[in-house]
């Protein structure tokens, strides 16, 4: 079950159940039971003799350059780029998975595959190519933690920040240790009913949830995105509890409401009106959320940041570009308004993307 060497690295957050040799992890809320020569559900961690090891430390499957905004992250770093990094495999099993080729490889595939880059590497790559940040991405960052946890260590030490895309499925103790090091996560809140998660996802609704909480008390930037889908996540009730906690955390948390269109094992479900998303977005906004925005939908006004107070354009966005802007700092040009926005003036000298930026007034 390979493609790609034996890069078996010991893994973190694990240990001997009831006296070995079967495991328990506990670096997610599945807290698998591992029995020996098993994996567990990610099907990337393996019990080698009642020892955990990591199966994809140094091995990603895709690395490259993106654009912050295209995490999304739109009030984090804006018009910087992000070195974005991901390795095979999940521990979710989303019947719509977007990139359901790598991250359900080792279940649907039986292989692990991926390239040989060391997180010194992954630094250095970032840096040469003026990135702002270093993003843990496409698949979930928290089955290959040890990798991101140690490439995030190397960033920060080099003042770059870090970035999780995350469905939030992660324990406290996972957390704690990469606490200091992630400065930003977008997490899927997926829907917002325990049937729902077990279903369709796999997985259970309030570790979820607790994540968010967690991470905001922690103090990193944290933006939330849900896929839409018809039927099954968008009910005028489901819409407004899920909203309704998003603002009981803060109503400067930045919400995106993405498009669905039929993919992987939910190829029978059809695209997701315009308007559905434009009525999560009213719900939203009623809800007591300041910054609501659609994703899946090109040239759609909510893709700009709009001031709160007196309705002026701060960012403009279109797709992943962004057009002239009204700040002044971190506060809108016209009304003095404070924005909730993550500015750097290190990493945007080094590493924004100057294109469609009006200079003057950014």
């Amino acid at each position: 079950m390979n493609g790609t060497p034996d890069r078996a690295t010991r893994a973190l957050l694990w240990e001997p159940w009831l006296g070995g040799p079967t495991v328990h992890c506990y670096l997610c809320a599945h807290h698998c039971r591992v029995e020996a020569g098993a994996r567990g559900l990610c099907a990337v961690r393996e019990n080698r003799d009642g020892v955990l090891y990591t199966l994809t430390y140094g091995c990603p499957i895709s690395a490259g350059v993106d654009p912050i905004e295209k995490k999304p992250l739109f009030h984090f770093l804006p018009g910087t780029t992000s070195y974005s990094i991901a390795t095979v495999g999940c521990n979710f099993t989303c019947l719509f998975c977007q990139n359901s080729d790598i991250s359900q490889m080792p279940r649907d595939q039986r292989r692990i595959q991926g390239g040989s880059i060391e997180p010194e590497e992954v630094v250095e790559r970032a840096l040469e190519a003026g990135c702002a940040s270093i993003s843990y991405t496409y698949t979930e960052p928290t089955i290959f933690f040890e990798y991101a946890l140690a490439c995030a260590q190397r960033a920060s030490d080099a003042g770059l920040k870090n970035v999780f895309v995350t469905n939030g499925y992660m324990t406290k103790e996972c957390l704690d240790l990469i606490d200091g090091h992630l400065h930003a996560a977008n997490v899927d809140l997926k829907a917002f009913t325990d049937e729902f998660y077990r279903e369709v996802v796999g997985s259970r609704l309030k570790p979820v949830l607790d994540s968010i909480s967690r991470l905001v008390d922690m103090g990193v930037w944290v933006e939330v995105t849900t896929l839409l889908i018809p039927g099954r996540n968008d009910s005028e009730d489901e819409l407004a509890r899920l909203a309704g906690f998003l603002a009981s955390l803060s109503p400067d948390l930045p919400w995106h409401v993405s498009r669905f269109h039929p993919t992987y094992r939910m190829l029978d479900v059809p695209p997701t009106p315009i308007s559905s998303v434009e009525r999560a977005l009213e719900a939203g906004k009623k809800a007591g959320l300041r910054y609501v925005y659609a994703g899946n939908i090109w040239g759609h006004d909510s893709e700009s940041t709009v001031c709160p107070h007196c309705g002026t354009v701060v960012i403009e966005r279109r797709g992943f570009a962004l057009g002239k802007t009204g700040l002044d700092g971190a506060r809108c040009a016209e009304c003095g308004e404070h924005i909730p926005l993550v500015l750097d003036s290190a990493a945007r000298t080094a590493g924004a993307r100057t294109v469609g930026i009006d200079k003057e007034t950014t």
